[in-house]
């Protein structure tokens, strides 16, 4: 990755490469929202058990290629890639930050 990202989302990535989910409180705000595969998760306990989930129900990598922004929106566009059908495939995230931290997230 030859860009910078803002804490919050490098640590979201590192989260779900497999770092300790721990750190969740400091990237998401206690009210955050994300949406993914058609399912919206509210509150970072929701949000937690959401990635447990996944992590737990496929093995896979983020690798981030490329990023825009326009005032507190951020893309990432991500390469994902792992042991789920159509591996690997590319990803938009869309992240909403509010004081550093992310406020919601949605993955296309």
């Amino acid at each position: 990755m030859s860009f910078s990202l803002p804490n919050a989302i490098t640590t979201y990535f590192n989260i779900s490469n497999g770092a300790d989910d721990s750190q969740l409180t400091d990237c998401f705000t206690a009210d955050a929202r994300v949406f993914d595969e058609g399912e919206t998760h509210r509150g970072r306990t929701a949000i937690q058990s959401w990635l447990r989930a996944t992590r737990a129900k496929i093995e896979y990598r983020v690798e981030p290629l490329s990023v825009s922004h326009q005032g507190n929106t951020m893309v990432v566009t991500a390469t994902v890639t792992g042991n789920f059908p159509g591996s690997p495939v590319q990803l938009d995230h869309t992240f909403q930050l509010a004081d550093g931290q992310i406020q919601s997230l949605e993955i296309h």
